[in-house]
């Protein structure tokens, strides 16, 4: 580790003065990407700013939808009865995340402004249309998520909630690395009056994707074998040490004919 300066901010507003007069400053939410990254001097910012006192937290039922504030935890989310009475697949994704270590420390607002390319919770939001809450703005889910660990956010511009529609049905299945816990692909899957929502994550090279051809599958009939071989392309799919392009394009499949039938 090298020194800096840590800061813990009181309110919103403070904390992004803060930040905009540093000269490398980093917001500080439950740490599961900033610390391990300096750890390995990946990021050498001169500023921490902490983000626990801004009272950020809290899941409130806004009708059509439900709103979560972006210091909620991992575990708070999933073990929210409001979570899991509006939207249960958000609540199932959130159990998911990590072991029990990183639930417990973890943020929405983190994982959502870091955009890894293999988290949960950008699928969360893309496959629902969610909206990202700033202290400036509202953020559409397609206009948030820009690409691999990129987002929209300006540089002083902090999450504080993040609204999450309600669906007629939804459900999260992935596969994970039995190493990170991180998805080697997750599908999340969301039935509107208007029609089907499916977001991937930790396949696509440029991040989180809708996939529309398996959107206009289910819209026709939205039952598991409507997902049938083939209708999932490898192009523009990441191959790794962990999984080829096409073994990715496989399980996309296979995760969203489990995740129709979790639909119910």
């Amino acid at each position: 580790m090298y020194s800096n300066k840590y800061v813990k901010a009181t309110n919103v507003n403070k904390a992004a003065s803060i930040i905009a007069d540093a000269e490398d400053g980093k917001f500080l939410a439950g740490g599961m990407t900033l610390i391990p990254t300096l750890k390995q001097r990946l990021a050498s910012p001169d500023l921490i700013i902490d983000l626990s006192d801004c009272k950020l937290t809290g899941i409130e039922d806004e009708g059509a939808s439900i709103r979560i504030g972006a210091m909620s935890r991992h575990v708070d989310v999933a073990e929210s009865v409001l979570v899991q009475n509006a939207i249960p697949a958000i609540a199932n994704l959130a159990s998911q995340i990590g072991d029990r270590q990183v639930r417990n420390r973890g943020t929405i607002g983190g994982s959502l402004a870091n955009n890894d390319p293999a988290a949960c919770y950008p699928s969360a939001l893309l496959g629902l249309g969610g909206t990202i809450h700033t202290q400036n703005r509202s953020i559409l889910a397609e206009d948030f998520l820009t690409g691999m660990f990129e987002t929209d956010l300006e540089e002083d511009e902090i999450i504080i909630g993040i609204s999450f529609p309600k669906p007629d049905k939804a459900a999260y299945v992935k596969f994970p690395n039995p190493a990170s816990r991180y998805a080697m692909v997750g599908v999340f899957v969301a039935k509107f009056s208007d029609g089907v929502r499916v977001a991937v994550t930790g396949a696509g090279e440029d991040g989180v994707f809708r996939a529309s051809n398996i959107e206009a599958a289910l819209d026709e009939s939205f039952k598991a074998n409507s997902i049938i071989d083939g209708l999932v392309s490898a192009d523009n799919l990441m191959s790794d040490i962990h999984a080829s392009a096409e073994y990715r394009a496989h399980l996309i499949g296979e995760m969203t004919r489990r995740a129709v039938i979790a639909c119910g």
